[in-house]
């Protein structure tokens, strides 16, 4: 788990659109107003962070129980399953909407992340094994 969760970093050097945005919304100067740089940066990391403790690590360890004596593609198939719907879980319950227009592009963001950490999970699970 420590291998995907240090790709899913890697892949925030890359910031997701909404972080761009805010950051060009952002004062550069003026305090009071709106939100600090700093504070979007901590809002990034605090992301990757959820991210990786409510879908990539369950999904990780029930996808491979689901996949076992399949082989890699079954097995990467099984843990994608299992993020998609966490990752819509989440994503559904942190937006607090029900229009898929504003879910959808979060939803694809992380999993697009997430997918390549997953890879690097089942990739360092089938080596170990």
């Amino acid at each position: 788990m420590h291998l995907s969760g240090a790709v899913l970093l890697l892949t925030f050097l890359v910031p997701p659109a909404w972080a761009l945005d805010a950051y060009g919304g952002a004062p550069t100067r003026e305090p009071s107003a709106g939100v600090s740089p700093f504070m979007i940066f901590l809002t990034v990391v605090f992301c990757c962070v959820s991210y990786h403790v409510a879908v990539q690590i369950p999904s990780g360890l029930l996808g491979a129980w689901l996949g076992r004596n399949r082989g890699a593609g079954a097995m990467y198939a099984c843990v994608v399953v299992v993020a998609g719907v966490l990752t819509a879980a989440l994503s559904w319950g942190v937006l607090e909407t029900d229009r898929l227009a504003e879910i959808l592009p979060v939803w694809a963001d992380l999993m697009a992340r997430g997918s390549l950490g997953m890879a690097a999970y089942v990739w360092m699970s089938l080596r170990l094994t």
